[in-house]
């Protein structure tokens, strides 16, 4: 592989010697030209592959293209996302699909050993794919690509993520996704929280009972009265939190049910796993809520490995925890409690990323020796903050571009808003000609600069998302470095000290 190599930079192309791999006859590598550019180089049977044959080296030069990304994954079983299970996992959002190797430089500094967190490299949804103007497909290739560059041979997922619809997960299913997060919160009625009592009656009346497979009077008989031992002591089930969480709940509970049973059909037992996410709705789940859908979701078989309940406290896009601490600890503690009893499966803090405060809460209560890899039984899942880091290295090496971006970010803010739950204040993040170039960067450190940034990424994408790529591509390095420090600060919490005697789940 050395004298190959050595060919190679004839042709002054530089290869990245982490991505070099054997496969039989077959020598697979990633080189990269002088603007960032990046090629697949193949050398050996190269049949599957589609390129141009460099005359110095005698290597096929390969495009990274879909065509070549599949060709890959026929060859490199490790190339594949599979199912994570009950270990401690990570999903790091890449919404411009250059963000891998940098959440695992991040992976490789935290984690001794490197299974302590399992990652999911591919993660983005429908709304995201949306306003990026990427496909699935396109969202696992990019990450296949990295997963190569890094030469990362451990399991990894793949997060088809808040799907509402069944015709949301065709494209997801088809480009090889494993983990995928039914998103029921139109189907959750937020009113039931504070209703009358008459028009709990009337929601009950309303629900879809033969989907549910269900009747009131048998829904009441095995749950009102019934007591749960917890570790963080006995809930019993009185009939007004039953009735509410079943108002509440309920047509989220049939739609996932469907959603569960529409993907098992098309991908089958065993080739992909779910997340079920109740956190984008106004008021909290309690934990008589969670009993409610844990106790439904399990008696109509559905099999899940991670919730997210919509927990106590602000989980805004990009910033801290916002809420009492001490409040939120003993909230989740219940909620803990309930996923070891009637699971086990994980808790996902969703819009996780930047929740520095809450981290080592929640790792400190899912530690469970029994579970996965020993470590928190809790998956941690990131979207923007890696786009956030994107912004900050243009912000480095391209102030004309951030200053664009800032502008635009301004003037787009309260329409891009709307479907975001924020509440960063627009005449607290001043014009871009207020700032000196030094200070640029360090607009990623204010609240309300971050999310007037975050929730407008699609106008950005939309206006300026060659330009972004292009200055990311030249400073590879520099973002790269930058994600590694930032999702550093995300993982350590979560990174115990092996445990003796821990037992896998299978």
């Amino acid at each position: 592989m050395e004298r190959e190599i050595q060919l190679l930079e004839v042709s002054g192309l530089n290869i990245i010697t982490s991505s070099a791999v054997r496969d039989h006859d077959l020598t697979l590598f990633l080189v990269q030209d002088a603007d960032g550019g990046k090629l697949l180089g193949v050398r050996g049977e190269t049949d599957r592959f589609q390129g141009v044959r460099d005359e110095h080296s005698g290597t096929l030069l390969c495009p990274l293209t879909s065509v070549n990304a599949a060709a890959l994954r026929a060859r490199l079983p490790w190339l594949r996302a599979v199912p994570l299970g009950l270990t401690t996992s990570a999903g790091f959002g890449d919404r411009l699909g250059l963000a891998t190797p940098g959440h695992i430089l991040a992976l490789r500094r935290v984690c001794e050993p490197e299974t302590a967190i399992a990652p999911i490299f591919a993660q983005q949804s429908v709304r995201e794919n949306a306003r990026t103007g990427r496909t699935p497909q396109e969202v696992m290739d990019d990450a296949i690509w990295g997963v190569l560059e890094e030469g990362w041979r451990l399991p990894w997922g793949a997060d088809a993520d808040h799907l509402k619809t069944e015709a949301d997960v065709e494209a997801f299913a088809a480009a090889g996704f494993t983990f995928f997060t039914i998103d029921p919160g139109d189907h959750v009625d937020d009113d039931a929280h504070t209703a009358s009592p008459e028009a709990i009656e009337a929601k009950l009346r309303a629900l879809p009972w033969d989907s549910l497979d269900d009747t009131l009077d048998n829904l009441e008989a095995r749950h009102v009265g019934r007591t749960l031992e917890l570790d963080s002591g006995p809930e019993t089930m009185d009939r007004e939190e039953l009735l509410r969480a079943a108002a509440k709940y309920g047509r989220a509970v049939a739609h996932t049910v469907t959603m569960y049973r529409f993907i098992q059909a098309r991908l089958g037992d065993g080739r992909f796993e779910l997340e079920v996410s109740v956190d984008e709705t106004s008021s909290p789940t309690s934990v008589a809520e969670h009993i409610y859908i844990a106790d439904e979701l399990d008696r109509l078989g559905v099999r899940w490995v991670s919730l997210a309940p919509r927990f106590i406290g602000e989980f805004e896009k990009g910033v801290d925890y916002i809420g009492d601490l001490e409040v939120f600890a003993t909230e989740f503690a219940r909620h803990t409690a309930v996923a070891r009893k009637l699971g086990p499966y994980k808790l996902s803090l969703h819009s996780g990323s930047d929740k520095f405060s809450i981290y080592p809460i929640a790792a400190r209560l899912t530690a469970d020796v029994s579970g996965g890899n020993g470590g928190p039984l809790v998956h941690v899942k990131t979207a923007g903050t890696s786009y956030l880091e994107a912004l900050r290295t243009v912000a480095r090496v391209d102030t004309d571009l951030f200053r664009e971006i800032l502008q635009l970010a301004r003037d787009r803010y309260e329409t891009d808003r709307a479907t975001y739950h924020v509440s960063a204040r627009l005449e607290k993040v001043p014009a871009e000609e207020t700032f000196a170039d030094d200070d640029l960067p360090g607009l990623l450190d204010d609240f309300d600069a971050r999310e007037v940034l975050h929730v407008t990424f699609g106008s950005v994408l939309d206006a300026h998302g060659d330009r972004l790529r292009e200055a990311l591509r030249l400073n590879h390095d520099v973002y790269g470095e930058g994600l590694a420090a930032h999702f550093e600060k995300h993982l350590r919490p979560f990174v115990q000290e092996p445990h003796e005697g821990g037992k896998s789940r299978g």
